[in-house]
């Protein structure tokens, strides 16, 4: 293959290779818009292939405007991600398959896309943008206490990236999560020290660095407000949010939040009837571009971590305004077919818009599936994945609105 650039066009001349003095007969030129369009219409396997081809093609894959692109057409048609636990080679190996715009008309979903697979050492953390974040521990040689490493990896790339080492002595390693501030279009991580101090963890020594620059770095960051670690967060519209004890004048859940383009946290104080308990039981959900809170308790209004046959209904709590602290309260009563779809313990997985819960057996011992929640119409609807059936038994983790991003790391 041989390319030209010229103004707005590329040309793309086949080769006759009976004679290397021959010259090019066939020649086509296509503007660079066509080009363009035509390899966003391309699987990412082939377009890391195609990266090969030439330093063109390379620099035009590589490209902010392509990378947007492409972005944006997965946006439109996000996908169901599966992180299955492999134990030949213990390692999480990750699936996509289509996500079902009506999970009431779609029974059953193929996971035919096999992604790449990481070594994972402790929870993931995303995913934002295609991209997610996690702690690994590694222990060497003559050394009592393991060491920790800040590790970002893109699935869909196959591509992972070991930060450097963060400026602490901690000993009980870090928290680390990863958001996207949308208006600098920058992938930043933030990481606190975990410290154990009178019985609480806490998190100290609070630091961020962004990707994409030469020389990666951790920066500091100030936090005034003494808060325990959680392994809860999300990132909605360039904010960072997990749920967190405050100490103040005594122990009260709040929720942190981590401006991505100031670098400034503030806190949000839950609602009154939110004690410390519930607080651990919560699950930070997305709901329509707002933070959501999810509760769910049983016929003696207790709070359960997860959902079983037990559950009576979920509370969803929405961040309508964090300056102002104002949160509104949904109530939602499962219907009595729950007890029937539900045979064991299940987490929330996240929502799709305003209306589906979507939940998920902790480990798939039967065929694999997925429950949606509609709120409105008070139905569940069961979907069946297929194409995991090597890993019934396993550890099992389920990701909504899942995006391909070809940014490389």
């Amino acid at each position: 293959m041989k390319q030209n650039v010229s103004k707005g066009a590329l040309t793309i001349s086949r080769r006759v290779t009976r004679s290397t003095t021959t010259l090019d007969r066939n020649s086509l030129t296509l503007p660079i818009e066509v080009v363009t369009e035509i390899f966003l219409r391309l699987p990412l396997k082939s377009i890391a292939r195609c990266r090969c081809v030439c330093k063109l093609w390379s620099s035009m894959f590589r490209s902010q405007d392509f990378t947007e692109l492409f972005l944006t057409k997965s946006c439109a048609r996000p996908q169901l991600l599966f992180a299955c636990f492999d134990r030949s080679v213990i390692k999480f190996i990750f699936f996509s398959s289509p996500q079902p715009e009506n999970p009431e008309e779609n029974s059953n979903v193929v996971a035919t896309n096999h992604l790449a697979g990481f070594r994972l050492s402790n929870e993931l953390s995303g995913p934002t943008n295609g991209f997610f974040c996690y702690e690994a521990n590694r222990i060497f040689k003559g050394m009592k206490d393991p060491v920790f490493d800040t590790v970002v990896c893109n699935p869909s790339t196959g591509q992972s990236l070991t930060l450097p080492r963060l400026k602490s002595s901690g000993r009980y390693g870090a928290q680390s999560y990863l958001g996207y501030d949308p208006i600098g279009k920058e992938f930043k991580v933030l990481s606190m020290v975990r410290l154990l101090v009178s019985g609480e963890w806490i998190s100290v020594d609070h630091q961020v660095l962004t990707l994409g620059t030469k020389n990666l770095a951790w920066r500091s960051v100030e936090c005034c407000v003494p808060h325990s670690y959680s392994p809860k967060g999300i990132c909605i519209s360039g904010v960072l949010y997990y749920t967190t004890s405050v100490y103040i004048s005594s122990w009260g859940s709040m929720v942190a939040c981590f401006d991505l383009r100031t670098e400034k946290f503030s806190f949000v104080k839950l609602m009154e009837t939110f004690n410390r308990a519930m607080h651990c039981s919560t699950t930070l959900v997305n709901f329509s571009g707002k933070l959501g809170l999810i509760v769910v308790r049983d016929s003696d209004d207790v709070c359960q971590r997860n959902v079983c046959q037990a559950s009576k209904s979920i509370e969803l709590w929405v961040l309508l305004d964090a300056g102002k602290r104002e949160w509104s309260k949904h109530v939602y009563v499962l219907p009595p077919s729950w007890k029937d779809v539900v045979t064991g313990e299940m987490y929330i997985v996240g929502m799709v818009g305003k209306s589906e819960i979507v939940f998920t057996p902790f480990y798939q011992c039967g065929p694999s599936y997925v429950l949606y929640f509609n709120v409105e119409r008070t139905t569940i609807t069961k979907v069946g994945i297929q194409g995991l059936e090597a890993f019934h038994g396993e550890s099992f983790r389920t990701y909504l609105n899942y995006v391909q991003n070809v940014k490389l790391l």
